[in-house]
């Protein structure tokens, strides 16, 4: 559920999404969006996202900045605020030019949209509301005076994309979608509020014509929920002032109202809608993916097919099934093998490692997902192959914990030193000069390499030198291993041979191996 959190600052809004002023093309800013849904706190609970999108200078970001005021004193019976008390949050002012544009964010997962200006293209327009509809939970859709042909227009496409989407999956698309009918100027025929909005609505969707008809039906078969709110003008004040900032002594008494009516619709603990794609809620860190996968298709100059958007979804919706999954065998293997764990044996940690690799196949395949059955495949192939390489990682990480891994190196130095001293004694005691010679220079050799490797391990300092070392090592201590093993073979086979077979077959035997 969506909380208010307890913070000293009073947030302000994240741009997420702009357009680029020289080519038009829209650009996501993935570390704002991280920085704000990727939170410890936050990343792995579910969503709640209530957008507001519609066409420029009417009244989003004002209305925005009531609903936070709403959210962090929902509690109080006057949440609304003092008289004298200025609206802060999302930037905003009157005037006939735009103050926001492209997507922006705030803590509470509510998202505000600017398009449909003057200086904004169809694709521009069209772009900026597909992200906002297809990434939020509740899409405000924020109108002024009715629900004209061309809004619904602006919904057209996905109905489209809803259609295809439905054939994957038996639950609908998108969730729920309002109609906020602002400056709304006909009460005597239809009162205010959600009671006259819903209505309104469900005689205007009724209106005669072939295409408004066919448009109104498949709107109706993408949302879960479609509702309206009949919203009064807020006052000359507010409209002609070019002072006003929001005071509540400036609005005009209906419009309060109303605006108390309508944030609980929307924000009360009981009616929020947490956000699901194909059936299945997602989390804030999902969010992240969609937002990615989204944002591909519309960098293009032209708006994307349906099919492409289908698919966008498909991919996004896969790869979050698959962090889930890595996620689950991640947290597993860490109980049994992560940092503050003792070693364990290779053989243990393989079977665990096998138990929860099936887990999180398991997991995955649970989730609902969209693409077909061959898709789907393709990423848990996907999956498959980066636990292999996370156990891997496990693998060398639990290696690192035993104590006679870590002696390896200076073991093996210590053997080379002892082992080069001994023949060079030897060689020089029976005249054998050049051969202690050369052993006395692998013995200095194996010396200087212990103390490059004793300072590397204390100073963390020439660490590619230290990691020569320990492969150095590691190819003696292997070759010591097979050639110890191939020795103890030869006397077991030799043994076998001296009991039970003639003199002549042992040393046969002896010359073969």
């Amino acid at each position: 559920a969506l909380v208010s959190p307890v913070v000293e600052e009073r947030p302000g809004p994240v741009q997420i999404v702009r357009a680029n002023e020289s080519d038009g093309i829209f650009q996501l800013d993935v570390a704002a969006l991280e920085k704000i849904l990727l939170q410890d706190h936050v990343k792995d609970m579910n969503l709640v996202v209530v957008s507001v999108a519609g066409a420029f200078r009417k009244g989003k970001s004002f209305l925005l900045d009531f609903m936070l005021r709403y959210m962090y004193n929902q509690h109080s019976d006057t949440w609304i605020g003092g008289d004298h008390e200025p609206l802060i949050g999302f930037k905003w002012r009157g005037g006939c030019e735009r103050e926001t544009t492209g997507i922006q964010v705030v803590n509470f997962s509510t998202l505000t949209c600017g398009a449909f200006d003057s200086q904004s293209t169809i694709k521009d327009s069209a772009t900026v509301f597909a992200l906002s509809t297809m990434t939020s939970s509740v899409q405000v859709y924020n109108l002024s005076h009715n629900i004209q042909e061309d809004d619904l227009q602006h919904l057209q496409l996905f109905t489209e994309y809803g259609r295809l989407a439905m054939e994957e999956t038996e639950s609908k698309p998108f969730q729920s979608l309002m109609f906020l009918i602002r400056d709304w100027s006909s009460p005597y025929e239809y009162d205010y509020g959600l009671k006259g909005g819903q209505a309104f609505l469900q005689k205007r969707l009724q209106t005669r014509g072939v295409d408004l008809n066919k448009k109104t039906k498949h709107i109706d078969s993408c949302f879960s929920k479609i509702s309206c709110f009949l919203l009064p003008h807020p006052g000359l004040k507010v409209a002609t002032n070019p002072k006003f900032d929001g005071r509540l002594k400036d609005i005009e008494d209906d419009f309060k109202t109303q605006l108390a009516e309508l944030m609980p619709v929307l924000l009360a603990p009981d009616q929020l809608v947490e956000k699901q794609i194909g059936g299945s809620k997602i989390t804030c860190k999902d969010l992240v993916e969609y937002f990615k996968a989204y944002i591909k298709i519309y960098e293009g100059d032209e708006l994307p097919h349906p099919k492409s958007m289908l698919r966008a979804t498909a991919e996004a919706n896969n790869l979050t099934a698959v962090a889930g999954a890595k996620d689950l065998y991640g947290k597993s293997m860490e109980k049994v093998c992560g940092g503050d764990r003792p070693y364990m044996a290779p053989a243990d940690l393989e079977r665990y490692h096998e138990a929860f690799c099936q887990d999180s196949v398991t997991f995955f395949r649970s989730v609902k997902k969209m693409g077909g059955e061959e898709f789907c495949q393709r990423y848990q192939d996907q999956l498959e192959l980066e636990l292999k390489e996370a156990y891997t990682n496990f693998s060398k990480h639990n290696e690192g914990k035993n104590i006679f891994y870590a002696a390896r190196t200076p073991a093996t130095l210590f053997v080379v030193m002892f082992f080069t001293y001994v023949l060079s004694g030897v060689t020089g005691f029976i005249g054998l000069s050049v051969f202690a010679a050369l052993a006395n220079l692998v013995l200095g050799v194996a010396l200087l390499l212990l103390c490059i490797w004793a300072y590397v391990k204390y100073s963390g300092e020439f660490r590619e030198a230290g990691m020569l070392i320990d492969q150095l090592a590691e190819a003696l201590w292997e070759q010591v291993n097979i050639s110890g093993n191939l020795f103890l073979f030869k006397m077991f086979i030799l043994r076998i041979n001296h009991t039970h077979s003639p003199r002549g077959s042992f040393f046969f035997l002896l010359e073969s191996l």
